[in-house]
């Protein structure tokens, strides 16, 4: 009697144990009474369910796991539990034709989160199988639309694009799709080579017009430099020409103040003795007499033809100063 209470506490305390599920934050469980769903879900903290007549429903999932030679490697795994948080597929590499036939070798990685655990777990039989082929098969039909140069520059686009197919085509399983990457584009080796050749001489051809312009540049900083330089030294010199010709105008101003000055002191101090105008005439014979003898031994070259009014012009200033003394 007692080994079969023990049996039956045992069994009791295992339909108990069986019947306490703890599910983490994130998570969520699919409950199946008699294998039909009504409705009940698991969430996050301590749950019971009634052993034999409920059991929780898996779903799928893709599990990485690092190899040997130190890369991840992906393998489908049932759980119970299903994963709410955003998931991330690495695809692996795979060849694809563009609009202008060149097979380019693309892989791409996308970001997924399950937004109604009933859908993932009854619309779709394998979910990760099912979201890889259909990225795989997106893939090929927007590449295939494009020639490989525009595959190449036009990375978001292809992004953008695949995200809303891809987004679109599993919002019935309950999927959202967040993000699509596309990580590597790799073309054929020879194409890539005269890629790398094409792409070293625009290089080069944009390295001398870059150059080409920064001479004609200098050149024209140059010639606006040397053509500033001698405006501004003409401007200069002209400057200088108007200030001399003025000193030299404003000295025989004052020349000329000077002599008339003297002229009218002179012609004040004779004013008494009478003919000052024949004084002066005189003197400017002398001075005119003075500035045509040659240099050499103050010798006279040649004499005007009137020098006997000078002289005469001197015996009246000789009479005119006799009465002075």
């Amino acid at each position: 009697m007692g080994i079969v209470l023990l049996i039956l506490l045992a069994a009791l305390l295992i339909y108990i144990f069986k019947g306490i599920i703890i599910v983490q934050q994130q998570q969520e469980v699919i409950i199946e009474r008699l294998g039909k769903y009504e409705g009940k879900k698991l969430g996050a903290g301590l749950n019971f369910i009634f052993p034999i007549l409920e059991a929780p429903r898996g779903i799928l999932t893709k599990v990485s796991q690092k190899g040997l030679d130190g890369r991840n490697y992906y393998y489908l795994k049932q759980v119970d539990r299903i994963d709410l948080r955003e998931q991330m597929y690495d695809f692996p590499r795979q060849n694809v034709i563009t609009k202008d036939n060149v097979s380019i070798t693309i892989n791409a990685l996308i970001y997924f989160q399950i937004v109604d655990s009933k859908s993932a777990v009854y619309e779709i039989a394998n979910l990760p199988e099912a979201i890889e082929k259909l990225t795989q098969t997106t893939l090929r039909n927007l590449v295939g639309q494009m020639d490989l140069q525009e595959t190449l520059t036009s990375r978001s686009k292809i992004n953008n694009e695949l995200r809303t197919t891809l987004d679109e085509a599993t919002n019935k399983w309950g999927v959202k799709v967040n993000r699509v990457e596309i990580q590597d584009i790799f073309p054929p080796a020879d194409i890539q080579a005269s890629m790398d050749k094409l792409m070293k001489a625009d290089r080069d051809k944009q390295a001398r017009i870059t150059e080409a312009e920064g001479l004609k540049e200098a050149a024209i900083k140059n010639a606006e430099g040397e053509r500033e330089a001698a405006i501004r030294t003409a401007e200069g010199a002209k400057q200088a020409e108007i200030l001399r010709a003025e000193g030299v105008a404003q000295a025989r101003i004052i020349e000329a103040d000077a002599e008339k000055e003297a002229i009218q002191r002179i012609i004040n101090a004779l004013a008494d003795k009478g003919q000052p105008d024949k004084y002066l005439i005189a003197m400017k014979y002398l001075e005119t007499l003075t500035s045509i003898t040659a240099g050499e031994n103050n010798k006279v070259v040649y004499m005007p033809y009137e020098a006997t009014g000078i002289l005469s012009s001197v015996d009246g200033i000789k009479e005119m100063f006799k009465g002075t003394k």
